[in-house]
Formats: structure tokens, sequence, C-alpha cells
């Protein structure tokens, strides 16, 4: 691209030099070296995408919400009639996915032991929080909040995301923000073990994902958020079959995200956290394409989602058939709500191979962005009745 700008900067100079007669090169022969070097330059283009999605071997599919369908090594759809076959499709999900996102490098494995370091410790009646952070090396430190209710138990424990705040982690920690996304604090409240990272950049955050070598911030979301579960399986506090994620809006699809790769994550919660793309802004996928998310959405599918290779359709189905809850406002300006029922919709029919259709709730309420008090209550609901101590159902 900026070879183009380069050249076409060149030629109008050139065109107007000749008008002035300053230029000694033809007009025409101008032109033709212009389309020369744009036919070589969208040659060479059209052939390093095509080489990269080789790489990546994507399977493309034209309809991104007829999920029960696979192509097979020859390009043949075949029906998914059963969960081996499922495991095929959802597989090609997550190739088209890194994609865009990038694939999990070396650094964004989970380390055999997280160990993290106090650098405040508040007591809120029978709850501790904890300000801390985790080490993943010398260039790469997660910030985060850590809240330990009291308990003679081991209890469940639950990843929550913020939302596109300055205060990164504090917002959903109680300490600055909106009080209806205090959930981080809430939870424990009920008496879950919470953990509330920074997003890069967010926060505390200073880490740059892309000199640290990722593609996308969205795959160093991951990775920290990653290392937040397994430092969750590791205190002695916590339950670690009783898992689950929490986030609104930028948590909200972040909480999606590190799920899709996350089988601890028992139970996902997403407040206002996407919808299908081409609903997204008409389909103006602009935003999805800042360094704080996937860049190659617009450098290598032109923001155009009938060219990008995955959508939020397939994405929420690729959690089934783990509990989703889904809060979609009737009046959210960023998440078209009738692109959540499109999701809604096409992941339905994978929960239902695995007779989990129970497993997928979406509320609607009559509102914009925003996760109303009443909502919450419904959330938290359908976190307990997944996350309880099965001993309690007895």
């Amino acid at each position: 691209m900026i070879q183009l700008q380069h050249s076409s900067q060149r030629q109008n100079h050139c065109n107007h030099g000749a008008r002035t007669g300053r230029c000694r090169w033809p007009i025409p022969i101008l032109i033709t070296s212009g389309l020369l070097l744009l036919h070589l330059f969208v040659t060479a283009s059209t052939f390093a995408v095509a080489e990269f999605l080789q790489e990546y071997n994507i399977v493309h599919y034209t309809d991104h919400t007829r999920l029960l369908l696979w192509k097979d090594s020859h390009g043949a759809l075949q029906p998914v009639k059963t969960a081996d076959d499922w495991k095929k499709r959802r597989a090609h999900i997550i190739n088209n996915f890194e994609a865009a996102a990038g694939r999990r490098s070396e650094k964004s494995r989970d380390p055999e032991q997280i160990t993290y370091q106090t650098h405040e410790s508040v007591s809120l009646g029978n709850i501790v929080r904890k300000k801390i952070t985790i080490p993943i090396d010398d260039n790469d430190i997660i910030h985060a909040y850590l809240f330990l209710p009291a308990s003679k138990v081991k209890l469940p424990a639950m990843l929550c995301l913020h939302q596109t705040t300055k205060s990164g982690k504090g917002e959903p920690s109680g300490l600055a923000g909106l009080p209806t996304l205090h959930y981080a604090l809430e939870l424990a409240q009920r008496g879950y073990i919470t953990i509330a990272p920074d997003y890069p950049r967010f926060g505390d955050s200073t880490t740059d994902a892309y000199q640290l070598g990722y593609v996308s911030a969205t795959a160093k979301g991951i990775a920290n958020h990653r290392h937040c579960v397994t430092l969750l399986t590791q205190l002695p506090e916590v339950d670690a079959e009783r898992i689950g994620c929490i986030g609104h809006s930028l948590g909200g699809h972040n909480s999606i995200f590190v799920a899709l790769y996350e089988p601890r994550i028992k139970v996902i919660a997403s407040s206002c956290g996407f919808c299908s793309f081409p609903k997204y802004y008409g389909g103006n996928l602009k935003g999805w394409t800042h360094a704080g998310y996937m860049p190659r959405i617009a450098s290598l599918f032109d923001s155009d989602p009938k060219k990008v290779p995955f959508d939020f359709t397939e994405l929420l189905a690729a959690l089934a058939p783990r509990p989703v809850f889904i809060n979609a406002p009737l009046r959210d300006a960023n998440f078209d709500v009738e692109g959540v029922r499109d999701c809604v919709k096409a992941a339905l029919p994978v929960y239902q191979l695995f007779g989990k259709t129970e497993n997928l709730v979406a509320v609607h309420p009559d509102c914009e962005h925003a996760f109303p008090d009443d909502i919450r209550e419904k959330c938290y609901r359908f976190l307990y009745t997944h996350l309880r101590d099965r001993k309690e159902s007895k």
C-alpha cells in the first residue's frame, strides 16, 4: 500500500511537470508504467494472501450461519451428524479465527507454574482485595485485582474482564467507573474468588503486544486471560472444576475469545460483546481493525464480512455445549440486537446436537449499551446454577 501511494504521488508530480515543460517522460509511458506497477503489486499481493491462507489452512465457508456442515479435504460439504463431525467444523473455525488474530505463540502457552506478587492488600469485611502482578517474563507483566472471600471450603472462581475504559481492571473491581459494571466485587461478595486483569494498554498495563511478537492485541489478551485461569486453578482456595468468565463490551467478546481456547472455563457470560459481522455497523468492520483488536481484518480481509474467514455465529457455536449467558440490549448502538439473534439462531442447532439447548440463554433488556441490575441478577443466578457445588444440589 505504501508503494502504491509513492507511485501515485510520483505520477501526479510528473504529469504536473509535463504541463509546465519540466518532465521529459511522455504521459502514455507514465500511464503504462503505472498500470504495470499496479498489476505487479496486485498480483504479488494476491499471491502473498493466497500463500498466507494456505499457511493457516483456511477452509472458507461462504455462509457462516449454516454450522451443521463441514468441508472435507476435497472441499465438499458434508453434514455434521455427530459430536466428532462437529470437531472437524470447530477446528476450521479456530483456524479461520487465527488467520485474523494470529496463532498462539510459544509465549502464550501457560507456564507450568504461575506466581504472583502482592502490592496492596485491603480488607473489605470478609473479603480481601489484593492488587497483584503476574510476571510472565522481564518484558511481560499482567496487572490484576484478586478478591479472596473468607471460607473454609474451596470456592468457585470467576475471571472478570473489563470494558473499554481507561481504568481497566479498576471498574469491575469497584474502584472506578459504573456501579453496574462492578461484577468482580459483586461476585466476590456472593462467595466467588474473582480476578480482574488489565487488557493490554489499559489500567496499569504498558505491554505492547506487537513488540512481544503477537499479530493482534486480541491474541495477547487471550494469553493473559489464560494465565489468569491457570493462576486460579493453582490457588488452594479455588475449586478448579468450577471456574467461569464474565465480561462487558470489550470484556464481553474477550470472554468468548478466551473460552475458545480454555476448556477450564465451564460457563461464560457475555454482556454487550458481539453481533454478526454483516450487522455490525452495516458490515463496516473498521472498529475491529485498530491495534487494540485484529489489524489483519483490514490488511488481509479488507474489513469485509464476506472476506473475513470467521464470524461470531461460529465463535458462539464453538463454545457448545458449555453454558453461555448473553446480555444483548434492544438499543445497543455497538452491537445490533438482530445480529446477536443471528448468532444465537446459528449456534442453537449445535447446542441441540449435544442435547443442551438450555445452556444457551440470551436476554434483551430495553436499554442501550448497558448491564442493568436486574439482568446482572439473572446472570448471577445462571452462573450459580452451573457453578454451584454439586453436593448442594443433592
